[in-house]
């Protein structure tokens, strides 16, 4: 969005311009760097960087971050535009609150000097090193969790040229962070995966065999680098020219990086830091032993209820999760979801009931003030599927239950892939594996039965036990067929 003619600027010579509510907890430039984030985008802005500020505004610290874009150059150059200033909005249906974060001490372009970044890593300053890149970044088979490097990781890894890739940049930096021995370090991987920090290990672990790294390297690595896993939880559509707008109205200024999230945050870390980390206890997160449970809780009564309701809605032409949660039966078809299926796949947190989650999570998608997109949420579907519903379906099938609500949501993800919605309008396939998945169902039978084996075919997306179940079949061919028959209002209707 341009500037207003005549409107401030967001940044350091405006604070004390704006209202005393939403002047940032620290000022940029008053507080170390000990962090470093990859991954500059909206999320963590409206999530780790508001726990952060908030733990240093708490407990003190150098606890600063270093916010690096892969590639983003516009992003970097409004931020740095704005002295590292940014805000943003609290949306509920009924009230709006908006506060400027201080806690970013910088930012750099990875791609612009990928060997600053390798620099940074080995910074003894830095301490901490958090990531939100999408599953798709870490080059992991989403099944299987072993390495399936590109060509860039493949060059990062083998030759001497600046890396270019997410996996590159952390493991070259962890190379350099051994030779200074710049002290011990966490790597955080805050993305949607199963065992998020266990994944982070094992993609070093084989990048690091894959470059033949020496022993004493990859032994340095195994005592001085933690890899806590963690679960992280908000709600953060992609920003339009509404929320810059809507920014500008709150703060009289310009905020041309500015992002709003729903009311509910959480975030869930192991307590694994060998060089320390900020207090972010004191801000409200929760640390554990073991996040794996609430990996579990989010996965799959969060993160697979909002592909469901993403490609669902999105067949059916609606364009906001909101939107398409008030489509007649849908809700009842989620909560039958949530409690046949999501419920009895997996043990939850302790004093967590999953149909009471469940039905949290309903009521924040059906929040109209956070105009989170269908498309967006349907996007990279063979990389988020596997976590939020094939290993549901595997988990609920190995202990001989049904899977029927969990194959609605592949089927959906399958139709969706297909290309069209039910009024015929064109929808995006964006997704990693985009030509693989248009390749295997143009070669096949024209048939539900026919897309269904292509995409069960897919072994890159589709754990072997769920692709070799003749009652998943069925269940996918029938949801399927429903769909293309009928559309998605009916089989919802027909379903309950």
């Amino acid at each position: 969005m341009a500037v207003t003619v005549g409107a401030s600027r967001l940044g350091l010579d405006v604070v004390r311009r704006l209202p005393a509510e939403a002047r940032p907890l620290i000022r940029p430039g008053t507080v170390r760097a000990g962090v470093v984030h990859l991954g500059l985008g909206a999320f963590h802005r409206a999530h780790q960087a508001v726990y952060t500020e908030q733990a240093i505004g708490l407990a003190g610290g150098d606890w600063g971050i270093v916010g690096v874009a892969p590639r983003n150059a516009t992003l970097v150059e409004t931020l740095a535009a704005q002295d590292n200033l940014f805000s943003v909005s609290t949306l509920s249906a009924d009230d709006r609150r908006t506060r400027v974060v201080g806690s970013l001490a910088g930012v750099r372009l990875a791609a612009a000097d990928p060997q600053a970044v390798v620099a940074l890593l080995a910074d003894p300053a830095i301490r901490v090193v958090t990531l939100t890149v999408t599953e798709k970044a870490y080059q992991l088979d989403p099944a299987a969790g072993t390495l399936r490097p590109d060509a860039d990781l493949v060059a990062d890894l083998t030759t001497d040229r600046p890396p270019v890739t997410v996996p590159g940049l952390l493991v070259r930096g962890l190379l350099a962070r051994a030779a200074a021995d710049a002290g011990p370090i966490a790597l955080v991987s805050c993305d949607n995966l199963p065992a998020n920090g266990r994944r982070l290990r094992g993609l070093v672990t084989q990048c690091m065999a894959y470059a033949d790294t020496p022993g004493q390297v990859v032994d340095w690595v195994g005592t001085q680098v933690g890899f806590p896993g963690t679960m992280v939880d908000r709600i953060v559509p992609a920003s339009t020219p509404e929320t810059l707008a809507a920014a500008r109205h709150a703060l009289g200024v310009e905020d041309l990086a500015a992002v709003a999230a729903e009311p509910y945050t959480q975030w869930v870390i192991e307590d694994d830091f060998p060089g320390g980390r900020p207090a972010w206890d004191r801000a409200g997160a929760v640390l554990c032993a073991d996040a794996g449970p609430w990996e579990r809780l989010k996965l799959r009564a969060l993160n697979g209820v909002h592909s469901a309701t993403a490609y669902l809605g999105a067949l059916a032409g609606r364009e906001t999760i909101a939107d398409a949660l008030a489509m007649p039966h849908l809700g009842d078809v989620l909560r039958r979801m949530i409690a046949e299926d999501v419920a009895a796949s997996f043990a939850p947190p302790d004093g967590v009931d999953v149909v009471a989650y469940g039905e949290q999570v309903l009521e924040r998608f059906g929040n109209p003030a956070i105009r989170h997109r269908t498309l967006q949420v349907a996007m990279d579907g063979s990389q988020k599927l596997p976590q939020r519903v094939l290993h549901t379906i595997a988990d609920l099938r190995a202990a001989g239950r049904s899977a029927r609500w969990a194959a609605l949501v592949v089927a959906a993800w399958i139709r969706f892939s297909q290309g069209s919605a039910d009024d015929g309008s064109a929808l995006p396939l964006d997704d990693p594996l985009a030509e693989v998945i248009r390749a295997a169902l143009a070669a096949a039978p024209q048939t539900p039965a026919g897309a269904v084996d292509a995409i069960l075919g897919l072994d890159e997306v589709v754990p072997p036990e769920v692709a070799a179940d003749e009652q998943v079949r069925a269940d996918l061919v029938a949801w399927l067929t429903d769909l293309h028959r009928h559309g998605v209002l009916p089989t919802l209707s027909n379903a309950v």
